[in-house]
């Protein structure tokens, strides 16, 4: 009985396969037979087969929206202090120049709004991750500073949450608001520094000389920039001077 059934199905499996053979040869001779009729059917497929790419085919809106995501400039768009900062950061850390000329200009604005150093921002995250946003230690650190989000929560909550800390420029503001409150509660810099080490748990005995030794290299890159630029004043005297300030003020930062 089961052979029975298996021959019966090959044999209309076998007469179907002949009818549709049958049903394609006639439309083609249909088609050949009458030009009109083949125009419009290969007018429709094209439609269709339009039709069906449309959801794969690129779109330069998508694109925008990609490059609005990027954290990355152009190097060359900032003050030549920070553009020399940033070449020199990118050959030591084999880092690209376009997102870390980023990370450069945020960290002169906000040693600007916190009176702590720029070169030293620059040096905490050059140690603690080598200015990989996505990095985290055995400790928990995460992101370019090693924050810690449940120490931190209350900070990063502002930003978005936790996973803010792996956002380049929201872990760079609340990293250096943590370092900026530690050290106006400590009274110095070198104080808060190793309050900060506690904190994001990098507890290696030459942190701090670690930390000092770089922040030395980049702050030698800017006053050579400085310097050139104050030769350049005798024939240009229109240039501003460079304005620096170097205590740290008491009092929070607004994130």
């Amino acid at each position: 009985m089961t052979l029975d059934a298996r021959d019966g199905f090959v044999e209309i499996t076998r007469h179907g396969f002949a009818l549709l053979g049958l049903i394609v040869i006639g439309a083609a001779l249909m088609l050949t037979a009458r030009p009109e009729l083949r125009a419009t059917a290969t007018t429709h497929l094209l439609g269709w087969l339009e039709a069906r790419q449309i959801t794969n085919t690129w779109s330069p809106a998508e694109s925008f929206a990609a490059l609005e995501r990027t954290t990355a400039g152009d190097p060359l768009d900032l003050p030549a202090e920070q553009a020399s900062v940033t070449y020199w950061l990118s050959r030591k850390y084999n880092v690209s120049p376009e997102p870390l000329s980023v990370l450069v200009a945020e960290a002169f604005q906000l040693g600007e709004r916190t009176q702590i150093a720029p070169t030293l921002i620059l040096a905490i995250m050059a140690i603690e991750s080598n200015f990989n946003p996505f990095a985290q230690s055995s400790m928990g650190g995460q992101g370019l500073m090693q924050l810690m989000p449940m120490q931190q929560s209350h900070k990063l909550d502002q930003l978005g949450g936790p996973m803010a800390t792996f956002d380049p420029l929201s872990n760079m503001r609340v990293g250096v608001s943590v370092l900026h409150d530690l050290s106006v509660q400590k009274g110095s810099i070198d104080a808060g520094l190793i309050a900060y080490a506690e904190t994001t748990k990098s507890r290696e005995s030459n942190y701090l000389e670690r930390v000092l030794q770089e922040e030395q290299r980049l702050a030698r890159i800017t006053q050579s920039v400085r310097q050139a630029r104050a030769q350049s004043q005798e024939t240009t005297p229109q240039m501003r001077p460079v304005r620096w300030q170097a205590p740290v003020k008491s009092g929070s930062i607004s994130l």
